[in-house]
Order: structure tokens, then sequence, then C-alpha cells
């Protein structure tokens, strides 16, 4: 039997802007389980957005509750929430998030600074997975100094380096053309055969398509939540990575 890691029983998040409020989740429950491959989809306004930031514990619920690897995380404080996303959650973002005046094996060992790890470690660990990502001919680079593929996959490092249960990407491909969006697309694929938990966030067809769940939100509801039987297939060794 496989292992729930993410449990959401009738979550809600409202917001108030002036005199009006806005329900932007409204009694969502969701079971994510150990090594799925999970797609959610949505145009504006759907609450996707909003569902990525209290997965990734950057928000809390109004109401409902959210159990993460059989924690409760959903009334905890920000100091805890910000252990929990520096243990349990990689982020992946459209935008890259990486320290312009650090190199690339700087930005991977981020994660591991805030969790105590020590710096022989760090450089280990780092190293490891920026060669797992195939840029260990790239780790002293800037981020100036690379593509935006290149970029992406110093991000995918960071994402994976501290071991998470989670790997929870927001629009992974938006600032990529469209050969190294399928690249990405693979990358996360091999991620994925490793056994790690894969969610992405997207309003890309193509893009969910890699997915073999795909979670589809309206009106800060789940519309739907279908197994793919389509799933687009990228070996991501076979695409060019030299770039």
């Amino acid at each position: 039997m496989k292992k729930s890691i993410i449990d959401f029983k009738d979550i809600s998040r409202f917001f108030q802007v002036g005199t009006e409020t806005v329900k932007a989740m409204r009694e969502v429950s969701l079971r994510v389980y150990e090594n799925e491959f999970v797609a959610i989809m949505g145009p504006s306004g759907s609450g996707k957005s909003t569902m990525m930031n209290i997965l990734g514990c950057l928000d809390t619920p109004t109401s409902g509750s959210y159990f993460l690897n059989g924690q409760d995380v959903s009334k905890m404080t920000d100091n805890e929430l910000a252990e929990v996303r520096n243990r349990e959650i990689g982020f992946i973002f459209q935008t890259f998030n990486l320290l312009q005046r650090s190199t690339a094996l700087e930005n991977v060992m981020l994660p591991l600074v805030y969790a105590g790890v020590s710096k022989s470690e760090r450089i280990r660990r780092a190293e490891e997975t920026l060669k797992s990502v195939q840029l260990s001919d790239r780790m002293k680079h800037k981020p100036n100094e690379l593509s935006g593929g290149q970029r992406q996959r110093v991000a995918v490092a960071r994402a994976l380096v501290n071991n998470p249960s989670i790997v929870l990407a927001d629009e992974p491909t938006g600032n990529l053309d469209s050969k190294t969006s399928i690249e990405i697309m693979g990358l996360l694929e091999e991620i994925h055969k490793l056994g790690n938990t894969i969610i992405v966030v997207t309003h890309e067809e193509d893009i969910a398509m890699h997915a073999h769940r795909v979670i589809r939100m309206i009106d800060g509801r789940i519309e739907s939540d279908e197994v793919n039987e389509n799933i687009r297939v990228v070996k991501y060794y076979e695409t060019s990575v030299s770039e």
C-alpha cells in the first residue's frame, strides 16, 4: 500500500479585499501518494496558485487541515512552516530564483546551509546533485553565465539537494523555449523514476501531459482529478543538454 504524502481535508482559503471576501479555495479534499507525478491545472483565478502556496507551506488555510507526511502543518507558526519547507519541500520556480552573485554550486548549497549541514558535506552533496543534472562543468558559473535551461537545471538541483518529500514546480517551463521546456520535463520524469513525488502547477496542457495524474481546478474547487492515459514521455538523456 502506497504511503500518503499529502492529505488535504476540506481546505478553504478566503482573502479579505476591502469589503469583499474572495473565496480562493472552497472545501478542497485531496490526497497525493508517495512517488506520484501530479499536474495541477486551471485558468487564472481558479485557485491553483493558492493551492500551490498551501501545498508548499507558504500559506495556511482559513479552515480545514493539511497533513504533510502525517504531520498537521495547517496550524503551524511561520517559523515552524519555514523548517518544514526546508526539510520536506523542494521548490522549482518559473523565474529560477537564483542568487545572481553566487555560483551554481553556492546556489545549490543554500538549502543545506539553512539545514545546518557541515560545509564539506554541503559541497559534496551539491556537487553530486549538479552532476545528476549534467552540470558538472558549470558548477563555478554564475547565473548570468548560464543559458535559461542551465539556470533551471541549477534550480532543479537546488530543489533536490535536501532529499525532499515533494518537488513542487510552479510553471517550471514558463520562461523557456519549447525545446528547453521538453528537456526540463524530461529531467523531471527522470527524477520521478528515482522515487520522488512531483507536483507541477501549470496552465499549459502539453506540460501537464507529462504527469501521470491531472487535477483541474475551477472557481476554487477541484473540477476533475483523473489518471492521464496519454502520458507524454521524454527520455531526458536523449535530449541535448549541452546548450
